[in-house]
């Protein structure tokens, strides 16, 4: 009886998950009002997202106590590392689906609409070159290098990745300064790239005339690189909440699954931007 005590834990009945699922109800009808410009758009979608906050700070508090009273064991590290592995398959898949689509457009589709009768379906001066403009070729602009900014950002998260990487190290050896000043400088890291990526959206607008309608060269970056951002901020905002457990005293040595969860959801991204460099911006 007492070691199944120790390897199983039932969590009381939780308010949350109905709170999760107002919250996305909210944020899809509020985003279709909103596209749609009916006036209550913005504030249902506002409202889904404010509900959103909520349960994620509730339901994640009441992980976090369970843990640090001790009522985790073995079987639940165990499930929680099987859930947050099959998290970042999911998140794998997600990227392959839009990596697919941008080497169908550019091997397969741009190339093959260029021949044949297959032009008359299209506009006039179309050649099939990538990058392509789509029906605004006429429109001259530049693609984006990946001398400039994009290096210096990889440059960044690798960098990032290493400083987490030396955090956890101090964390192993019970050296909670090291634990804290790595994830700090990782965190200023990810903020540096975001700026630094936010910079480079405003250079695309403004002198290159690269925008989000430029075809579907101007489509698949602003798609790929956007979410990449979107992803390095959610990874940003997990490590300052373990920055801060860290600074309330949370994690051991043998116990600190939050923190190794955060961290490679983080070196995810970092890989992630390596395919994004050399296939986006490289190739």
């Amino acid at each position: 009886m007492t070691e199944a005590l120790e390897r199983y834990f039932v969590p009381e009945p939780s308010k949350f998950p109905i709170f999760g699922s107002v919250a996305l109800l909210l944020f899809g009808t509020g985003a279709a009002l909103w596209v749609n410009h009916v006036p209550a758009g913005p504030w249902v979608f506002f409202a889904g997202i404010a509900i959103l906050i909520y349960m994620l700070f509730g339901w994640f508090g009441t992980v976090v106590r369970e843990s640090e009273s001790g009522k985790y064991g073995h079987q639940v590290d165990t499930a929680f590392r099987w859930s947050m592995g099959w998290f970042i398959f999911s998140e794998v898949m997600f990227f392959a689906a839009f990596f697919g689509a941008l080497f169908y457009v550019r091997v397969l589709a741009v190339p093959a609409l260029s021949s044949g009768d297959n032009l008359s379906l299209l506009w006039q001066g179309y050649n099939g070159a990538w990058p392509n403009a789509g029906p605004n070729a006429a429109e001259n602009f530049t693609p984006m290098g990946a001398w400039g900014i994009p290096a210096i950002n990889t440059l960044i998260l690798l960098s990032s990745g290493a400083t987490l990487t030396w955090a956890h190290y101090g964390l192993l050896k019970g050296n909670r300064g090291q634990l804290k000043l790595g994830l700090l400088v990782t965190i200023l890291l990810g903020a540096v790239f975001l700026a630094l990526q936010a910079y480079e959206y405003i250079h695309a607008y403004a002198e290159l005339n690269l925008r989000l309608d430029t075809g579907i060269y101007g489509s698949t970056f602003f798609m790929l690189t956007g979410f990449h951002g979107m992803h390095v901020t959610v990874g940003a905002i997990m490590l300052t909440v373990m920055l801060a457990r860290a600074m309330a005293g949370h994690f051991t040595p043998d116990s600190h699954f939050g923190f190794e969860a955060a961290a490679w959801y983080w070196h995810f991204v970092d890989v992630v931007w390596l395919f994004l460099f050399v296939v986006v911006y490289w190739l």
